[in-house]
């Protein structure tokens, strides 16, 4: 998909944030005051309340969703042995926060017994963790991904590239723009800093159906 970003005499409803890499989103993810009407209602871009996401052919959607309130808490976009976790978060108007969240993710897996080292990638300082996971057999073994993060006006996209996408660069191609076609819509209700924003299931779909081709 091809986004028509507004022109730069257009007005803007949201306030520019200082970015860690001021050319990250140039290419997407956009914010929802930063694109045409007629990206963010495209027909082939489903409504996930604060995120719109458009996958790719093969691509399939699932949400984690509570099981007690019912509230979606991530999306997982799906395609052969790779997957991209998306999370927003509100940040503030003046600065974005995914500096800060990047240390604390370094100390997340610290305290694993993991391993978490910054790279450079094509949104500005990322992080490759790789930390013990248990299977349900009981045996322990090493899971790489790749977290990243985009600061946007008032939001932060935390992005996990899981699989194969994960260590190979090839795989990593559709999840990164897949990731660059996602539209948030933060809104402009106050929200504390690091809330979740709210998303929800597709139109007419229910918890137990809401993974979509």
């Amino acid at each position: 998909m091809i986004f028509r970003r507004k022109g730069k005499n257009e007005p803007e409803t949201s306030e520019t944030v200082e970015e860690t890499a001021p050319d990250a989103r140039a290419e997407g993810p956009f914010d929802s005051t930063e694109v045409e009407a007629a990206d963010l209602e495209a027909e082939d871009r489903i409504d996930l309340g604060a995120l719109r996401v458009a996958g790719m052919p093969g691509m399939e959607l699932g949400l984690q969703v509570d099981e007690q309130s019912g509230v979606v808490q991530a999306v997982l976009l799906m395609m052969d042995d790779s997957a991209l976790e998306l999370r927003a978060f509100a940040a503030p108007k003046t600065a974005g926060i995914w500096d800060e969240v990047r240390q604390e993710i370094v100390g997340e897996a610290a305290k694993m017994g993991g391993t978490a080292t910054e790279t450079d990638g094509p949104f500005g300082t990322e992080l490759v963790l790789v930390v013990p996971v248990e299977d349900p057999e009981g045996q322990v073994f090493s899971q790489t991904s790749r977290v990243i993060g985009v600061d946007g006006p008032r939001w932060l996209l935390r992005a996990t590239v899981l699989g194969r996408a994960a260590v190979e660069p090839d795989a990593a191609e559709p999840m990164i723009d897949t990731l660059r076609n996602v539209i948030v819509v933060r809104g402009n209700e106050p929200m504390a800093v690091r809330e979740s924003l709210p998303l929800r299931l597709p139109e007419g779909a229910q918890p137990n159906d809401a993974e979509q081709a």
